[in-house]
């Protein structure tokens, strides 16, 4: 460790490593603040890819820091795909991601998002607003993506492939990932389903899309939805022509005396992770929707974020229980990234051809390369090991935002908090949460109101997104929601 004098003339200890100085790591989240070095060098260029991170033992001794939080930074930056352990050979940069482009030109707002009935651009305007935070749920840790391990699944793949599989395929998609995505619902989801009865789809949206004909085929004109529930969910069925008669949900799951109620002949679920509520359907529930269903009723299961959880035990997806009045749907949007379009439909056997067709007419099948890397990712447990990486980085963030919105927002309560990659925060004072939320938007922060997900009058609260950011991020983002309830409060 080599002393260096600073511009005031004291002595400075650092590393020639990047010019690091350890004078500049915080009191807290010193490994936060070293990932983010390490990754903004890999970014720019400074670390290219063959490059050799030095030994943590040394460059914790230069930073005045413990080896673990060196270890921890090492090991954050291989959960993203960029590093490497090699034993004797040392940690090695093995990919980088693209270089930080000058931000985009914004469009200019009309109106603010949360202004009046949100419509499907609603979405769209709040993804273009320029803010500092963006906590709205839905967002994954896209810099965890496995970039190395793609790579290689990839480069096996290609050099395994021939003329022939670089054709038209099967519409109901690759057998290889049909049997991959069978195997990883048996071992995962505890369904077992033949890979002939699995439909290959570009994530929930298009298999809604895919489903609203059919349906309206077998005379269905009315899907009922979770209150409160996705409002996105509730777009797309909107536009296929489907009425959304809302099924309020309480501590143990929707209300199936409602349910029977509206009179619609289909129900549209997320049992594993209520969205937006994070309540699991109970055992009870459970068996009172097998009764409905049994009466004739239709349960399309969307099995949203069930592999994310962290302090209870797995919840069995509905689909292990029945067969013939359920169609399952899941993606891997929230596990590697939304950007693949990669999901997987399993209907009622009746109604698998006429959902092949529709798949046929619609694209004529997925694409094939993305399809065959990811069952090569299945088949070799990397899928697994990356799952099992990003548990405990989505504990730590969970666990910022709660301990921020006690913090700043005193009286919230949070729900939801046992699994996913979203919270739910209700909070007491008599303040509209669109107008909560257009406040801390000029502040920089972007969240969801609930009541964008109701369509029952409810109590006010907010939906945040905390997989995609680190702790300390997180922790700002809600000191400004608490800012934000305070001047309006």
């Amino acid at each position: 460790m080599n002393p260096v004098t600073d511009r005031d003339g004291a002595t400075a200890h650092g590393s020639d490593f990047l010019h690091l100085r350890a004078d500049d790591v915080p009191a807290d989240g010193k490994a936060d603040w070293l990932a983010r070095q390490l990754r903004q060098a890999i970014t720019d260029r400074r670390l290219t890819v063959g490059s050799r991170l030095p030994a943590t033992r040394l460059l914790a001794a230069e930073l005045r820091v413990s080896r673990g939080v060196v270890t921890e930074a090492y090991r954050r930056l291989a959960e993203d795909g960029h590093v490497e352990g090699r034993r004797r050979g040392g940690t090695i940069v093995v990919a980088a991601p693209p270089p930080s482009l000058p931000p985009r030109a914004q469009r200019p707002l009309r109106t603010c998002p949360f202004m009046g009935a949100p419509d499907p651009r609603a979405f769209d305007a709040l993804r273009d607003a320029d803010a500092r935070f963006d906590l709205t749920p839905g967002r994954p840790d896209l810099s965890a993506f496995p970039r190395a391990a793609w790579l290689r699944a990839e480069r096996a793949v290609l050099a395994e492939l021939s003329s022939a599989d670089l054709g038209y395929g099967d519409p109901r998609g690759a057998p290889r990932l049909r049997r991959a995505v069978a195997d990883w619902l048996a071992r995962g989801r505890g369904i077992a389903v033949d890979p002939d009865g699995v439909l290959i789809v570009a994530g929930i949206a298009q298999a809604l899309t895919l489903l609203h004909p059919v349906l309206r085929a077998d005379g269905i004109t009315a899907v009922a939805v979770e209150e409160p529930g996705s409002l996105g969910t509730r777009q797309h069925l909107a536009h296929g022509g489907l009425s959304t008669p809302p099924v309020p949900v309480d501590a143990h799951g929707p209300d199936v005396t409602a349910l029977r109620a509206t009179g619609a002949p289909a129900v549209l679920l997320t049992p594993a992770h209520q969205f937006p509520t994070g309540v699991v359907t109970s055992g009870e529930r459970r068996r009172e929707l097998l009764r409905w269903a049994a009466d004739g009723g239709l349960i399309l299961e969307d099995d949203y974020d069930a592999e994310h959880r962290y302090d209870r035990p797995p919840a069995p997806a509905l689909r292990s229980q029945l067969t013939d009045r359920l169609c399952y749907m899941g993606s891997v949007s929230k596990l590697l990234a939304p950007a693949l379009r990669i999901g997987w439909l399993l209907p009622p056997r009746h109604h698998l051809e006429a959902l092949t067709d529709a798949k046929r007419f619609t694209d004529l099948g997925s694409a094939v390369l993305p399809q065959l890397v990811l069952a090569r990712l299945m088949e070799t447990g990397r899928l697994e090991r990356h799952l099992r990486l990003l548990r405990p980085r989505h504990v730590r963030r969970r666990d910022a935002v709660i301990a921020a919105v006690r913090a700043h927002l005193p009286g919230a309560v949070v729900h939801g908090a046992a699994a996913g990659l979203h919270l739910t925060v209700t909070y007491t004072p008599d303040v509209p949460d669109t107008e909560l939320a257009a406040a801390a938007l000029r502040l920089g922060v972007k969240c969801h109101p609930l009541s964008w997900h109701r369509q029952l009058p409810g109590r006010p609260g907010l939906v945040i997104g905390y997989a995609a950011d680190p702790p300390g991020t997180l922790t700002e983002g809600v000191a400004l929601l608490g800012n934000a309830l305070r001047a309006l409060a």
